[in-house]
């Protein structure tokens, strides 16, 4: 198989002996350079696994056959190696970034994070699920003899960090060594793009799939997917109907990946940057549509938000998430002799409402279900 050489990487892409190196020192590995062993650390750890039983969009409870985090994860980081490919990036560390991005969300999809945030500002506090994600690779995750957490490279924590929006130096003073001043390299930039192409395709075919959304509604409300099931009608005009709209959703994938790559590589030449600095002193992040296909991704998120995400047919497992989250939460605050015996240990030396956030946040939906059950059961209703 080929693989690319240092000399196809562009020379603003971040080479891995580059590095700002790992929080602990390690001897260099025989035949993987640093992003790689990131790429696999993650794949090995407990919260990389975990992502297959937290929700996307769709519970269980709907199908097998939806995305849940961890397939919708594989389907960022397919996307990801294919753009970076083709803008010369560094595959090895935007892959990595991809397949970590989302092991800090809790369990429940947005739902669970809208309500363990509600929870955390009731003690004057916050949930992000980056900064979730980057306690989880730093002190959750032990594997290793020589050093807590994964010991990722500084590029991959700032990616976690930074991909998907600016942090205020002054608001988040503990994540200084972030260059918060800084925009991210490119490598990093790419996953909120790629991240947000993988759900909004993958959610349009799901919503229809659990018959939430119609093909006709989708034709009808969502221009550039009308534009392109032209094309494909009058290629294939004898083809079922759920092949055409595959055919379409595949399209309109492909076109979004296009006008990234094409818009990102202009932005990249008009600002003339030449090395990661330039990249990281660059008034703005250069990753970035057009403006046409911005206004198309934007028509489809919002299609989205008012047609899917917010309809009555997910309400039910929206009400159950922000029981369950709300009930342990408020179970764990009162009880925490409960926790196991590495949070009451942490409960030291930090706030108890965060390590009760942060053992409710790396749940599965199907592990709090069980503790729900465990220590909030349902009251016997009392006869008169």
């Amino acid at each position: 198989m080929l693989r690319y050489t240092l000399s196809m990487l562009a020379p603003y892409a971040l080479r891995a002996e580059e590095s700002r190196g790992r929080r602990y020192a390690e001897a260099g590995h025989a035949y993987r350079n640093d992003f790689q062993r990131d790429r696999d650390r993650v794949v090995h750890s407990r919260a990389f696994r975990r992502l297959e039983n937290k929700t996307q969009v769709f519970t269980r409870r709907h199908s097998d056959h939806f995305r849940n985090r961890l397939t919708h994860t594989i389907e960022v980081a397919q996307i990801s190696r294919t753009i970076a490919a083709e803008l010369h990036l560094n595959e090895d560390l935007v892959e990595a970034l991809a397949l970590v991005h989302d092991v800090g969300h809790p369990p429940f999809g947005h739902a669970g994070e809208r309500t363990l945030n509600a929870a955390m500002q009731e003690h004057g506090d916050y949930f992000d699920h980056n900064l979730h994600a980057l306690r989880t690779v730093e002190q959750f995750e032990q594997r290793y003899a020589d050093f807590p957490g994964l010991n990722l490279t500084f590029e991959v924590r700032e990616g976690i960090v930074k991909h998907s929006r600016d942090y205020d130096a002054k608001e988040f003073p503990r994540l200084a060594e972030y260059l918060l001043d800084q925009r991210p390299p490119l490598e990093a930039q790419l996953i909120d793009f790629t991240d947000e192409i993988a759900y909004s395709t993958a959610d349009l075919d799901d919503g229809v799939e659990a018959r939430i959304l119609t093909r006709e509604q989708v034709r009808r409300d969502v221009p550039v997917f009308a534009r392109l099931y032209a094309e494909v009608e009058r290629l294939y005009p004898a083809a079922a109907e759920k092949l055409k709209f595959n055919e379409t959703l595949k399209r309109v994938l492909d076109h979004l990946v296009s006008d990234l790559i094409a818009h990102t590589r202009k932005k990249i030449a008009e600002a003339g940057v030449r090395r990661v600095e330039d990249v990281r002193e660059f008034p703005q992040r250069l990753c970035a549509f057009s403006p046409q296909v911005e206004e198309e991704r934007r028509q489809l998120k919002d299609f989205l938000y008012q047609n899917l995400y917010f309809s009555s047919a997910l309400q039910r497992d929206k009400q159950q998430a922000e029981q369950v989250i709300s009930e342990m939460f408020a179970f764990f605050m009162k009880s925490p002799q409960e926790l196991p015996g590495s949070y009451q240990e942490k409960t030291r030396h930090e706030p108890l409402h965060r390590i009760v956030c942060d053992f409710l946040g790396g749940m599965t939906d199907t592990y709090i279900l069980e503790q729900h059950r465990r220590f909030c059961p349902p009251k016997k209703r009392v006869g008169v």
